[in-house]
């Protein structure tokens, strides 16, 4: 096991793997910029160490100073978190040339399913279930408008280097395409450098489903069973929940063996997310492989009693997995609601500001509070604007919603706007309440979920 580990990340991610970390005897050490000088993962790491200016390009993404952070406090290991360096092949490399354990997996493995072409190619090869697409190596307009044709339409039009849903278009029609294919490239190359696309078909009412897998240095690999993801905005996450509602023990088997065979092609190492498209039909479909710890990682660990970020740190010192996969069992319902500093009636528009009043609801046994700011805090123009998750766990799926509609009304914010009416609006909806979700529910309920008027969503749901 390691003495000391560097927390490469800010916010509520770096609070986490301090707290797992601490408990393990570990020495941490956190990274800052300069707007995260009283920030709280600051203040619980044994050390911290400044590295650079507010901007993210300035700090939080640049290798030399982390590394030079971790020679400057002799930390033998780093934790990426997620965001930021978790996913650079660069950064992994890096680490291993400065005689300093990665915690994640190694640099080939990442950088092959950070190309999605690349990672369809494999995907396929291994026998994993790939939406019917194009992703060849000719991503002329021309070719990948042949494709969208071949296909048919409506198509979705991704990035090859994406993700978090830019540099994807959804494109109802061939008169459409190639207005969408421009708009898509210049958010591409904006985002990532990287316009380069390929085209899939768009599956109407899919659900996205995920599985956690977990790879060790000595051959085993299992899962931790599934999560549904599929309330978003802007094609990003902001309402989980495992298990999956109706999923059957057959298909989750199913998709589990998949997920499992996919880690195994990359020779993957620790903690990785296999996403899935879920059609209606029961048929399931690769979207992309995530190499780090997601967000959501809470209501795994609520269901099946394990500490992820402890089995990162056991896997990367070489130890073999915990448990094996007939070991681990599902226990309850567990859902997880991103709190964000945003304003939903206005396009989901990011929001900061002093958060003058910050009371989470009381934490216990069935509610968790994962979170980087306290009360007094800035949401800050620089970062994400995430506030906190929101986790809840219970014997039924009932049971759990009812739970988090609570402490939904429980947790008192004021300054800047947030979704938490939002996300009240949606846990106590009747479609969701029965489980009626997909990727498109947000767009399709949108008369039951935004209220006309603030008056509405005050009235409704208290401060």
């Amino acid at each position: 096991m390691f003495n000391k580990i560097l927390v490469a990340n800010r916010g509520e991610i770096a609070c986490r793997v301090i707290r797992t970390v601490r408990r393990l005897g570990i020495g941490t050490v956190a990274v800052y910029s300069d707007a995260d000088r009283s920030a709280l993962h600051v203040s619980m790491a044994d050390e911290a160490v400044h590295i650079g200016p507010a901007p993210a390009t300035d700090s939080y993404l640049r290798v030399d100073r982390i590394l030079e952070a971790c020679a400057r406090t002799r930390a033998e290991a780093i934790h990426p978190g997620y965001g930021f360096l978790s996913e650079r092949a660069g950064f992994a490399e890096a680490c291993a040339q400065a005689g300093i354990v990665f915690i994640g997996p190694g640099a080939d493995a990442i950088r092959s399913m950070g190309s999605k072409s690349e990672a369809k190619s494999i995907m396929e090869a291994a026998g994993v279930p790939l939406v019917p697409g194009y992703h060849g190596d000719d991503a002329s307009p021309e070719r990948l408008a042949r494709a969208a044709g071949e296909i048919g339409y409506p198509v979705l039009l991704k990035a090859v280097a994406g993700g978090g849903g830019k540099g994807m278009r959804r494109v109802e029609d061939a008169t459409a395409f190639e207005a969408a294919l421009e708009s898509a490239r210049r958010e591409a190359a904006a985002a990532f450098g990287d316009d380069r696309m390929l085209v899939e078909r768009c599956l109407d009412r899919a659900r996205h489903v995920e599985i956690q897998v977990f790879c060790d240095g000595h051959g085993s690999a299992v899962h931790l069973f599934e999560r549904d993801c599929s309330i978003q905005r802007r094609h990003q996450k902001i309402i989980e929940e495992a298990p999956a509602p109706g999923m059957t023990t057959e298909l989750r088997a199913e998709m589990g063996a998949a997920a499992v065979r996919a880690a195994l092609a990359i020779d993957y190492l620790g903690a990785g997310t296999v996403e899935f498209l879920l059609d209606r039909d029961g048929a399931f479909y690769f979207m992309e492989m995530n190499t780090r710890l997601q967000v959501e990682h809470p209501v795994t660990e609520m269901i099946t009693g394990q500490d992820l970020v402890e089995w990162q740190i056991r896997v990367a010192a070489g130890e073999p997995l915990p448990l094996s996969q007939e070991e681990l069992q599902i226990e309850g319902h567990a859902i997880e609601a991103r709190l964000y500093a945003e304003d939903p009636a206005n396009g989901f528009l990011p929001a900061s500001g002093v958060l003058n009043w910050l009371e989470p609801p009381e934490e216990g046994a069935h509610v968790r509070v994962d979170t980087g700011v306290a009360q007094g805090d800035e949401v800050s123009v620089f970062y994400d604007p995430m506030i906190a998750k929101l986790i809840v766990h219970d014997e039924s799926r009932e049971r759990a919603l009812a739970r988090l509609a609570r402490a939904l009304r429980d947790y008192r914010i004021s300054g800047p706007r947030t979704n938490r009416a939002f996300l009240y609006s949606v846990v106590t909806s009747a479609p969701y309440g029965e489980g009626q979700v997909d990727t498109r529910f947000v767009d399709d309920h949108h008369d039951v979920l935004f209220h006309d008027t603030e008056e509405d969503r005050l009235r409704d749901l208290p401060l």
